[in-house]
């Protein structure tokens, strides 16, 4: 019995040994599974953090891009706005440039219609100037292809006496003339130094302190300066600039404006081309002053475009073809478009040379600089 009851209590410690093995068994399995569920919470928190964090950077990318595109948007519109301003402004500066008419239709018909074109109305007495030409054979504008221009205006056709001889250096021999070249048939015409000359004053020259005019260009309150364009032996060209600044003048006014200015009388040849160039743009500046710009449209007939002037009675073969007529308000921009159209038209060696080699756009880059006119401006064709 005493022997049964000793197998029991091993029996028992047994058991309960085998329970405390199991439970610490499944202790430690516990504790083994907590630490690699907290190992893997921790991991994956971190795992988290780093799948949270490309979620961030992907949002800040975002933000980023937004700050980016934003900005280069910004700066697209800037550029746009800046490149919307200097078009606005040349635009400005294109209809702010004085406009001349053009037509290649060099006619009696094609004549009238680019004066219609300017919109000008005389308010008095118009004066028509012209150069009657020197015989026997020079290019000037004959009568019927301006007659109906003169009629229209009711004009009196003008000029002056030249101040180197030829046939036209005295008023008996110089209406003659006129009236050879038919120009008393289509309107009255006018030598206006016959009675003497006058002086107008001129400001803001650096040659010229005042313009000596024919006496009879005070009859007169409205001009048409109607030009023949071609060559010149002292100038390099004429136009509507030397229509006016020699034409206008008196015989002495004529040698002061060849001499820049020094002298009234003698040889109108001038050592210094520039300065009797510069004072060509002063008379012209001074007349316009004097008559207001409103009073005055300058016509330049581009035909028989000969590297010499009207005043040589026998001048070279035009090498350029019949251009056009060219009109407008402003007689540098009038010129300046002229000078333009020689550079582009075939056969302009022998009157491009002829200008060059006189230096004869300074003329033009002194008055533009005097305030007369803009070398700048809008060709506008009336042909359309």
């Amino acid at each position: 019995m005493k022997k049964y009851f000793s197998v029991m209590a091993a029996c028992l410690a047994l058991c309960l040994l085998l329970a405390g093995c199991a439970e610490s068994q499944a202790g430690t399995g516990s504790s083994t599974q907590h630490s690699e569920q907290q190992a893997d919470k921790e991991s994956a928190a971190s795992s988290g953090a780093e799948t949270k964090d490309p979620g961030s950077e992907a949002a800040a990318n975002k933000a980023e891009t937004a700050d980016t595109e934003g900005t280069e948007n910004k700066a697209a519109t800037a550029d746009t706005a800046a490149a919307a301003e200097t078009k606005d402004a040349a635009h400005a500066d294109a209809s702010q440039a004085p406009v001349v008419y053009f037509t290649s239709d060099i006619s009696a018909e094609g004549l009238v219609r680019i004066y219609e074109a300017l919109g000008w109305t005389p308010e008095g007495s118009v004066a028509v100037k012209i150069s009657t030409g020197e015989p026997p054979a020079s290019n000037y504008l004959h009568p019927e292809l301006i007659g109906d221009l003169v009629k229209k205006v009711d004009g009196t056709i003008v000029e002056c006496n030249t101040a180197y001889g030829g046939s036209r250096s005295s008023s008996a021999m110089h209406k003659q003339v006129a009236e050879d070249h038919g120009f008393t048939a289509i309107a009255d015409f006018d030598l206006m130094d016959e009675e003497g000359e006058v002086e107008w004053p001129m400001s803001g020259g650096t040659r010229l302190d005042r313009i000596i005019v024919g006496s009879h260009a005070e009859n007169y309150s409205d001009w048409v300066i109607l030009s023949h364009f071609k060559g010149h032996a002292m100038a390099g060209f004429g136009g509507a600039i030397k229509n006016v600044g020699i034409g206008i003048s008196s015989p002495s006014g004529k040698v002061y404006v060849h001499t820049a200015g020094t002298k009234t009388s003698g040889s109108i040849w001038y050592s210094d081309q520039d300065a009797w160039l510069e004072a060509l743009a002063e008379m012209v500046s001074g007349f316009s002053s004097h008559v207001g710009k409103e009073h005055i449209i300058y016509i330049n007939v581009m035909n028989r475009l000969s590297v010499d002037c009207d005043c040589d009675g026998n001048p070279a073969e035009p090498d350029i073809h019949d251009i056009g007529i060219l009109a407008g308000t402003d007689p540098v921009a009038l010129d300046q478009a002229c000078v333009d159209l020689i550079y582009q038209a075939e056969g302009n060696e022998s009157l491009v040379e002829r200008m060059e080699s006189l230096h004869a756009i300074h003329t033009l880059e002194h008055a533009e600089e005097i305030g007369l006119g803009s070398r700048t401006y809008e060709l506008v064709s009336i042909d359309d």
